[in-house]
């Protein structure tokens, strides 16, 4: 405490006892007058002396505060100006009315005083524009910028037209780095080495593994990655951060380097890549990496998928999935889908929603391998469609096959924890025609031969995903000639399954393969009716000429691809859509085809066909939607110009990305 308070504080005292004194004077007055007189005179020379210490007292007072007042003053003004970080204020036509000495630095050549802040920093012009036209009261809003190589932390106080900067720097560098130098793991696999190879002795398959090692090796070294071979084909990765965006900058080009490397083979070597990066330990990060390389390999191979926290990313996917030569696979498969219908007390099947040919003739073959074991089995059907309307009336020709055909809301009922849901022609949950089946069930099966999509049911106890077929019906009847010894088929079952491989291969044209025509074949002489197809794929006069009406109005983008976009307001199902589509491509020069219409549920659905030289699969994941290769929709709930809109902007994307065309 100062002196001058102490004294104050015992001045306070002292009065009180002269007070004390007084009337001990007084008291003694009463007593002996004379003794009283003295004690008085001496009361009052005490007083003087007591009143002059407390004005020296008041004055000592006076002039501490005043010389406080000073300093602070003076102080106060050098304390803002030397502040360690910056403080603006400015008017409320966003000019500079006053500054610090600290953001005066930071503009060494530049007077700061009515200059506008959006030429100051350019990156708070949004942000003050927006505090400006918000009703709503916002205290303060952080933002960090960039100046002159120093990072800097923003605060602002729309309320009081002011502005701090801290200066982060070394934060932000520190950030970086750590951001940065985070780990990502990776595996190269090469997907068709055995393909590739088949016809060469020892000596040239190992001169083709070394060719490519050395390839990916150069590769490797020139983004900074660690590889380890861990197999003749299959190497790790181990990257940071930073290598792994130049990856993706670069769009991993290796995929190109050595496919065009071993063109000159039969089957060109292809690889595919799966990384991860930001998962929390390197456990997770690896299982990550492996379901990045499942996700590539599921969606045909000769790509890179790349999973970034939430993001997953594909690179690539420029080529058709190679043909599996070897069935070892589909034996596995069809055995364990055996098992698993045995130990089931039902079977229940579902297909995509809108089911189609494909569909429909998929789940009569799984039917069908369910009912050689005597187990009770479902095909789940909500509502025909025009796709499948002649084929449902044949099916309901056979008593035993038409009941087995059941509505959506009984197959919840009658399912139990002990049932199968075997899902065919898609992977995703969302896409079946009923979702909350997949949920219901404790097991689930996949069958389906569209590329991998990022949404994919993960709880699936065994999934039989090959992009190489042509069709589910493909997949089910190899499946059926490994999943008993003898299968009999009646001649509307074997229809059926022939029915769907011809309209995904457009009548054998597209997308077949050696096996396609084997299967095919196998239900030929099983009793398949090529004629009874032709009477169910036979099309309406009526949408023939609907058909002409569209087509009419098709134009052609970057000279291979038609683009053909439906009168507003004309509501078209989604089968014709597509049969637009695929009608486009038949003509000269067209590449790729896109159809854009309004359907009748309210959507806008895009169909998307090509011969294979354009990954329409691609262009359809970009705008929401997912499909193959050659075959690919969408269904957007937006007005039917957006819709267009967005299609060629996604097209214009891709052309000044990688090209659309190999």
């Amino acid at each position: 405490m100062p002196k001058f308070l102490q004294k104050r504080w015992h001045g306070y005292h002292t009065v009180w006892v002269f007070l004390l004194l007084l009337l001990l004077v007084i008291a003694l007055t009463w007593y002996n007058w004379e003794l009283g007189v003295v004690g008085l005179l001496l009361s009052f020379v005490m007083g003087g002396v007591l009143l002059q210490a407390e004005i020296r007292s008041r004055n000592d007072l006076s002039e501490y505060i005043t010389g406080l007042s000073f300093r602070v003053k003076r102080v106060e003004g050098e304390v803002v100006s030397t502040l360690p970080f910056g403080i603006i204020l400015y008017s409320e036509d966003r000019t500079v009315e006053w500054s610090n000495r600290f953001v005066a630095d930071m503009f060494v050549d530049q007077t700061l005083i009515g200059e506008p802040l959006q030429e100051i920093f350019p990156q708070l012009a949004g942000i003050l524009q927006a505090k400006k036209d918000s009703k709503e009261a916002v205290k303060e809003h952080q933002v960090e910028l960039q100046h002159d190589s120093r990072f800097y932390r923003i605060i602002i106080i729309p309320d009081e037209r002011l502005i701090y900067l801290y200066e982060i720097t070394e934060l932000a560098v520190l950030r970086d780095k750590y951001e940065n130098e985070r780990l990502a793991i990776g595996i190269v696999l090469l997907d068709n080495l055995d393909e590739a190879s088949q016809s060469m002795d020892d000596q040239q398959r190992t001169a083709l593994i070394a060719k490519v090692s050395s390839e990916i090796t150069s590769w490797a070294k020139q983004y900074g990655v660690y590889l380890r071979r861990l197999s003749s084909e299959r190497y790790l990765m181990m990257l940071s951060y930073k290598s792994l965006a130049e990856l993706e900058q670069s769009r991993f080009v290796i995929l190109d380097a050595v496919r065009e490397m071993t063109a000159d083979l039969k089957v060109p070597m292809t690889l595919s890549i799966g990384l991860a990066f930001g998962a929390d330990t390197i456990s997770e990060l690896g299982e990550l990496a492996q379901s990045s390389l499942d996700m590539a390999l599921g969606r045909g191979g000769d790509q890179a998928a790349v999973k970034a926290g939430q993001r997953l990313s594909f690179y690539g996917g420029k080529s058709n999935a190679v043909e599996k030569r070897t069935r070892v696979r589909a034996r596995v498969i069809a055995h364990a889908l055996r098992d698993l219908m045995q130990e089931s007390d039902r079977v229940f099947i579902l297909g995509h929603k809108n089911p189609d040919m494909d569909a429909i003739g998929a789940a009569i073959g799984v039917w069908k391998a369910a009912s050689l074991y005597n187990v009770e089995t479902h095909i789940v059907l909500d509502k025909p469609n025009p796709s499948i309307t002649r084929l449902i009336e044949q099916v309901n020709k056979e008593e035993v096959l038409s009941a087995a055909f059941i509505p959506p809301e009984e197959a919840m009922q009658l399912m139990t924890e002990h049932s199968l849901l075997v899902v065919v022609d898609t992977h995703k949950a969302s896409m079946t025609m009923e979702p909350r089946l997949v949920q219901q069930a404790s097991r689930v099966v996949v069958v389906d031969h569209h590329r991998r999509g990022e949404e994919f049911i993960n709880d699936a106890v065994l999934i039989y995903l090959e992009p190489y077929a042509s069709s589910a019906c493909e997949l089910v009847t190899e499946l059926l000639q490994y999943i008993h010894d003898k299968v009999q088929f009646t001649p509307l079952e074997a229809t059926a399954l022939l029915a769907g491989i011809t309209v995904d291969t457009k009548h054998f044209s597209l997308h077949t393969g050696s096996r396609t025509f084997e299967a095919a074949g196998f239900l030929r002489r099983s009793g398949a009716d090529t004629v009874m197809i032709q009477r169910l794929l036979k099309e309406d006069l009526d949408e023939y000429i609907a058909k002409a009406e569209i087509i009419k109005h098709a134009k052609m983008l970057y000279g291979h691809i038609a683009l053909a976009v439906t009168e507003p307001g004309r509501k078209i199902p989604q089968l014709l859509i597509a049969q637009v589509a695929d009608t486009l491509l038949n003509m000269t020069d067209v590449l790729a085809s896109f159809v854009v219409s309004e359907r009748p549920d309210g959507l806008i659905g895009i169909s998307a066909r090509s011969l294979g030289r354009m990954n329409v699969q691609v262009v359809m994941e970009r705008l929401g939607g997912g499909g193959h290769l050659t075959n690919a929709a969408v269904q957007l709930d937006c007005a039917l110009e957006e819709a267009e809109r967005r299609l060629i902007e996604v097209l214009a994307e891709i052309e000044g990305e990688e090209g659309l065309f190999e």
